[in-house]
């Protein structure tokens, strides 16, 4: 025996002296990303089996905007709190979604006619799958602000749902990378193009398709993409309104549960309305007349706050009750606020007080309960990004860049200003300790050291 030891710490001593040139060979030529380097980066945690490291849904696990994470990093530039940064190709406006070690979201060429969905490994930063999903022909124009990958996917164990507006949805398995179905058969005019993200409930994955020539909600079978149900939005809304760009919308639904049941709510062009997201049924409908806002509802206090859409100087935001049945426009507004109300962001709720930001960037505290206002102040910039709670601390993200952090409560109180190089379109994401922020070129972790 003692003629072998020797012999097997020589051997164990050559293996890991060969994985750890391979790791140096690899992290020279093998890395997607552009900073830091990997003895940088292993002074940050792994936290991919932290429970606090989902972020399944545009909004976050809640749909709304919040989360329980603490330890945020209050500070970064490009030369600080930076775990990583990762060039993503082409353009995409969709927001990062976290499930575990993975970061999925979307891209596409910017003629339409390659859609991806691209995985990044949260700890590394490194891409792990670059999927060609769809090779539209003919892709639909969009608005110059717009991207072929604005809607942002949603993730649960084991597999990734990504949807492109009439141009498709599809299912990944998470740890192959491999579409295990398509559809493409889900049509509209967007007209601008694709907005509305999917959205996860039990065994479905339900979308949004509202152009200027149909609008209807479909929900698909997640496991084979088979349509469960659909439901068309009332035509006598949509007959002869004219521009057509009244009939279109860009809104992402939210799951609310209502008096220990779930609704699925959310707006349309001309109205909103919650639904039964197991049949499709309709539950009740407030009809506002306008076009839709980006914006998605949040709900609280036995509350849905509703962004009515239409141009920014006329958006209008509504306190709808919960417990309306059928049309509920004149019996159940109980308040409406129409000034600087945002077309694009969405508001977030923090206790009694609701808080929005407007494109150009006036942000507003509102008492939730009657829409008085609390205060309000102007941020530098324009704002597409929505609010994020977390840590006590409310985070608002401009298309330049910069990204304001306030402390939430009865005044306006700053506590930074970050900024990074580009722009911020898409919404803040939380992970564990960390955000991730993309621009329009680069996905970004940061963390406080």
């Amino acid at each position: 025996m003692s003629d072998k030891k020797p012999n097997l710490r020589k051997n164990m001593m050559a293996m890991v002296t060969i994985v750890f040139v391979l790791s140096k060979f690899v992290s020279a030529y093998g890395q997607a990303k552009d900073y830091p380097a990997r003895e940088q980066r292993e002074r940050f945690q792994s936290i991919g089996s932290n429970p606090l490291n989902h972020w399944p849904d545009w909004r976050g696990p809640t749909g709304d905007g919040r989360s329980d994470a603490t330890n945020l990093p209050l500070n970064w530039s490009e030369a600080e709190n930076i775990v990583w940064k990762t060039r993503i190709h082409n353009l995409g406006h969709s927001t990062p979604i976290v499930w575990g070690d993975q970061v999925w979201l979307t891209t596409a060429t910017e003629d339409g006619r390659t859609l991806y969905a691209v995985c990044i490994d949260l700890n590394s930063g490194e891409i792990v799958y670059d999927v060609e999903v769809f090779h539209p022909n003919q892709p639909q124009r969009i608005h110059p602000q717009n991207s072929y990958a604005t809607p942002s996917a949603v993730v649960e164990k084991g597999h990734a749902y990504v949807h492109f507006g009439t141009f498709g949805t599809a299912c990944l398995n998470s740890e192959t990378g491999e579409v295990l179905w398509r559809r493409t058969d889900l049509n509209c005019e967007h007209m601008q193009g694709p907005v509305s993200s999917p959205v996860l409930f039990d065994d479905l994955v339900i979308v949004y398709l509202e152009g200027t020539d149909v609008q209807f909600t479909a929900a698909l079978d997640k496991k084979t993409g088979e349509t469960v149900w659909r439901t068309d939005r009332p035509r006598e809304l949509y007959e002869n309104v004219e521009p057509l760009f009244l009939r279109k919308a860009y809104h992402t639904p939210v799951i609310v549960e209502v008096d220990g049941e779930a609704q699925l709510v959310g707006n349309s062009a001309q109205l909103a309305m919650g639904y039964d997201p197991r049949t499709g049924k309709e539950l009740w409908r407030v009809v506002y007349g306008d076009d839709n806002s980006i914006s998605r509802i949040v709900s609280g206090h036995g509350l849905f706050f509703v962004n009515t859409g239409g141009t920014p100087d006329s958006v209008r935001l509504w306190a709808v009750r919960q417990d309306g049945v059928g049309d509920v426009t004149n019996s159940h507004v109980i308040w409406e606020v129409n000034d600087n109300v945002p077309v694009e962001s969405s508001p977030v709720l923090v206790g009694d007080q609701l808080y929005m930001v407007s494109n150009n960037g006036i942000l507003t505290c509102l008492q939730a309960k009657t829409g008085k206002r609390v205060w309000r102040e102007r941020l530098d910039g324009r704002y597409g990004a929505s609010l994020l709670y977390a840590d006590n601390r409310i985070y608002a993200c401009s298309k330049q860049g910069k990204i304001t952090v306030i402390e939430p409560g009865p005044t306006f109180r700053e506590l930074a200003v970050n900024e990074l190089d580009g722009e911020f379109w898409a919404s803040p994401a939380v992970a564990g300790r960390s955000l991730l922020l993309r621009t329009r070129t680069y996905l970004y972790r940061i963390q406080s050291k």
